[in-house]
């Protein structure tokens, strides 16, 4: 919304409610509502309530049958989501002393870790899971690893990074955090080949994909 029709639709607002207070409230409403809608950039406003909601009714169920496994993950990556990470790590920790063959489990035991700080432990734990199904979550695991050591380890880092760009050719985050750490490491140059890399992919997203991208677009846009 330009700055003209932003300010005739404050105008016409006012008038209609008589009160400019009013007026600018639902003009914010509005503005946020279509950004949600076509960018995607602010947070949701009702995701957090439906997750301490969902939170609330896993743990009463959890009181009946402590034991439940898919609860106890379920309950776990919530809290990975609210940032939650000591409470999410004590959860998986004990369903994977039950459940030890699952890669999925060990990637968001490792998430925690790696949040915490607790890199060694952390990077072991997404190796292994990694060794487990090379696969998993479609390279995931080396964005988490990347980003945790972009600050300790720029070497390492670097180097996830780029396996991961090699398995998810079409991330614009990953090309984006690329580009990040190589503008940190001095090379200007390869650091702008992948923000145009992380713009040239957003390009060549379909629509459904391109939501959950355009971020990190934005982001790659404004460091070229």
């Amino acid at each position: 919304m330009k700055p003209m029709s932003k300010l005739f639709g404050f105008g016409l607002l006012w008038w209609l409610t008589g009160n400019p207070f009013t007026a600018l409230l639902i003009l914010l409403i509005i503005l946020y509502v279509l950004e949600r809608r076509f960018v995607g950039l602010s947070p949701s406003l009702t995701r957090p309530i439906r997750i301490r909601r969902r939170l609330r009714k896993i743990r009463q169920e959890l009181a009946l049958n402590p034991h439940h496994n898919s609860l106890k993950t379920e309950a776990a990556r919530l809290l990975i989501e609210m940032k939650r990470y000591g409470e999410a790590k004590r959860l998986l920790d004990d369903v994977l002393r039950q459940v030890d063959d699952s890669a999925e489990l060990r990637v968001d035991a490792a998430i925690c870790r790696l949040k915490q700080g607790e890199l060694a432990e952390g990077e072991a734990l997404m190796l292994e899971a990694l060794k487990m199904n090379p696969r998993v979550r479609y390279g995931e695991p080396y964005l988490r690893l990347a980003e945790a050591f972009a600050d300790h380890d720029r070497e390492k880092a670097l180097g996830y990074l780029q396996t991961f760009s090699s398995l998810q050719s079409s991330s614009c985050e990953g090309y984006y955090r690329l580009g990040v750490l190589l503008a940190k490491a001095g090379k200007p140059e390869q650091a702008s080949q992948a923000f145009r890399e992380a713009l040239d992919a957003y390009r060549s997203l379909p629509r459904y994909k391109k939501r959950s991208e355009r971020r990190w677009a934005l982001l790659a846009r404004l460091k070229r």
